[in-house]
């Protein structure tokens, strides 16, 4: 576990995966992020790449070969993750390809994940290097799970999130029996930027957007006020999820999104899909901050 702290925060990162695992006010020991119940979903904040939740059959196709690739790609519970890096603020984590990866991935690749900490703010910064002499394709995105409720006495719905610009928005459907995107739709916002916590929410699985206004994102209590906010600036999509018993919310920025049911499994056609070419750096950021009334 790797750890960074300032007079306000601290955080911890586990190697394997590179995942953020705890954000934690150093003066009272409030903690921000979920515990990783196992019995419910044992994940804090996956690193999501070269892809986005599920492929048809978990299946691509890339010049005519065909290719298998678990939920969310490679990085997830990856243990051939190094630290690149670290500093009093930072922390950079890397992941290069190898001939196993290249079995479900045909690309070399470099992949970096740095955690900055700075006052009451973390960002999370993607970098993605193609080595390779060919185009790469790929998606990236983030999955943080925040605990909620985050104090005693309050339950799930005294939350809500409050989102930066008032939305009229629908969430993209998803297929629960293969987790592909349907071509369904559900009215979600209706001239408003709030959205209320409830664990039914869920019942079909993550709301998914794509055409949302807002870049920024604010989990907030009605006895306590703002909590934290996570901003999105480099992210196209949004998801929204929770299982439907898990005392949490996910705020998930992405670029990219699963397969739709009828994709062609073409990797180069897949929506939200980034090219890059050869020798080139791709860089995509989100800040998760801490609402400073919470670290006194």
């Amino acid at each position: 576990m790797y750890t960074l702290n300032n007079n306000k925060l601290k955080i911890s990162v586990k190697k394997t995966g590179a995942e953020l695992c705890k954000i934690t006010a150093l003066k009272n020991n409030t903690e921000f992020m979920w515990h990783a119940d196992p019995e419910i979903w044992g994940s804090y904040a996956p690193n999501l790449f070269p892809i986005i939740g599920a492929l048809k059959e978990n299946t691509f196709v890339f010049e005519n070969s065909k290719y298998e690739l678990p939920k969310h790609g490679i990085v997830r519970h990856n243990k051939d993750i190094v630290i690149q890096k670290q500093n009093d603020n930072s922390l950079t984590f890397k992941l290069v390809w190898n001939n196993n990866s290249l079995k479900k991935y045909p690309f070399k690749f470099e992949f970096y994940i740095s955690y900055t900490l700075t006052d009451n703010k973390i960002e999370v910064k993607h970098t993605v290097k193609n080595i390779d002499t060919k185009t790469m394709y790929f998606s990236v995105g983030g999955h943080p799970a925040f605990k909620c409720p985050v104090f005693k006495n309050e339950k799930y719905e005294d939350y809500f999130l409050e989102f930066e610009h008032t939305e009229n928005s629908k969430k993209h459907l998803i297929n629960m029996a293969n987790g592909l995107i349907s071509s369904n739709t559900k009215t979600v916002f209706n001239n408003t930027n709030k959205l209320p916590l409830t664990h039914d929410l869920f019942n079909d699985d993550a709301l998914i957007f794509k055409d949302l206004k807002s870049k920024k994102v604010t989990l907030k209590s009605a006895n306590y006020g703002d909590i934290l906010s996570v901003s999105y600036k480099d992210f196209d999509y949004l998801g929204i999820w929770a299982k439907p018993n898990g005392n949490y919310v996910c705020i998930e920025p992405w670029l990219g999104i699963a397969d739709h049911e009828n994709t062609n499994q073409n990797l180069i056609d897949k929506e939200g899909i980034i090219s890059l070419s050869p020798n080139k750096s791709f860089e995509a950021t989100y800040t998760i901050e801490i609402d400073n009334s919470h670290l006194v």
